[in-house]
């Protein structure tokens, strides 16, 4: 992987994408670009659930973008679900190398607490971590501190880090192309 390519799902804040670029660029150490904001209009939801289902958001990335070698990252604000999942904090398809993260539960306002900038940030890239590593080809770890653990709760996510365990970091080195 060359490059990661950024790509807002409608107004996300700038800043928090620069962030995350920078983060994102030393831990896996390529170039992260933010792209231009993709428009996915409210009527793209499922109207009995208010969610974005997760295939029909990669299907508008992997249209916008090619991936090739690099990797396509989506980030929004649209609460996402799956067949299998009735939400997710995201979730990467390996085969189209893109990965989708939404802010939506990882907002401390979801949970009823004041607004926390900085936490937003961390979970916003420990998930970002997470889900490139599942375009990597890494399954969930063990290791409840590791980036590639299963988080079932945003509480899960608060535990552990944003980077792989030793493990899953060969794994994931031994998955990049050259």
């Amino acid at each position: 992987m060359r490059e990661i390519s950024i790509v807002p799902i409608n107004a996300i804040d700038a800043g928090l994408l620069t962030r995350l670029a920078l983060c994102l660029e030393e831990r896996f150490l390529a170039t992260a670009v933010v792209r231009a904001t993709l428009a996915v209009p409210k009527t793209a939801l499922n109207s009995a659930r208010g969610q974005l289902f997760f295939g029909s958001l990669v299907g508008r990335l992997t249209a916008a973008y090619e991936t090739r070698e690099d990797l396509v990252l989506g980030i929004t604000d649209y609460d996402l679900y799956k067949t299998s999942h009735q939400f997710v904090f995201g979730s990467s398809s390996e085969t189209q190398r893109c990965a989708v993260v939404s802010l939506h539960r990882l907002r401390s306002e979801f949970y009823g607490d004041q607004p926390d900038e900085n936490a937003v940030f961390q979970r916003l890239l420990k998930e970002s971590v997470h889900e490139i590593g599942h375009a990597l080809s890494l399954k969930h770890c063990y290791n409840a501190r590791c980036a590639m653990y299963y988080s079932n709760s945003v509480f899960d996510t608060d535990n552990k880090y944003s980077h792989f365990c030793e493990t899953c970091e060969r794994r994931s080195r031994a998955n990049r192309p050259a």
